[in-house]
């Protein structure tokens, strides 16, 4: 009989430093998809995130989040883990945003997207969640799927800025 084993999404990619900045996979424990079944439900608002005894909660819709870590879900909502399903990357250092802005639309000014806020946008041509941990820090969550495609996505972009600076 096979023997089932828990892989990397970027196993093999990751880590990657290029530049000013890292680029690393993070292994959650949980990853858990809530949705609020009315409006009122304990879930952050929007572009927020939440605390949540050791699962840190992150907006990602209206009336949805996303828990990073072990969570009891909330009165109110329904729970579906999804650990196997995302591949969860930090990009850090002092370029960070400006990786960032050459895939995605969003504005990554900090008195936007402030360190502790969350958004939903393409990563390329993916879709992702965009976490600013703080100044210089993003967590990006994408389908697992599209793991490969997003590092070499944020390698190039790593590349760019680096040749960039460096010119």
């Amino acid at each position: 009989m096979a023997e089932l084993t828990a892989r990397s999404p970027a196993e093999g990619f990751l880590p990657q430093t290029i530049g000013q900045c890292t680029l690393t996979e993070e292994w959650p424990d949980a990853i858990t998809a809530l949705s609020a079944l009315t409006d009122g439900t304990d879930l952050p608002p929007p572009g927020e995130t939440a605390t949540r005894g050791e699962a840190t909660l992150l907006w990602s819709g209206r009336r949805q989040a996303m828990a990073i870590g072990p969570v009891d879900a909330p009165d109110g909502t329904v729970a579906c883990d999804q650990t196997d399903a995302w591949c969860v990357m930090r990009l850090e250092g002092p370029d960070a945003a400006d990786v960032l802005a050459r895939l995605t639309p969003l504005d990554l000014n900090a008195a936007i997207l402030k360190p502790g806020h969350t958004a939903r946008s393409l990563l390329g041509h993916m879709n992702a969640l965009f976490h600013r941990i703080g100044p210089d820090t993003f967590r990006i969550m994408i389908f697992r799927s599209m793991a490969a495609s997003a590092v070499y996505e944020i390698e190039r972009a790593m590349k760019g800025v680096a040749a960039r600076r460096d010119a």
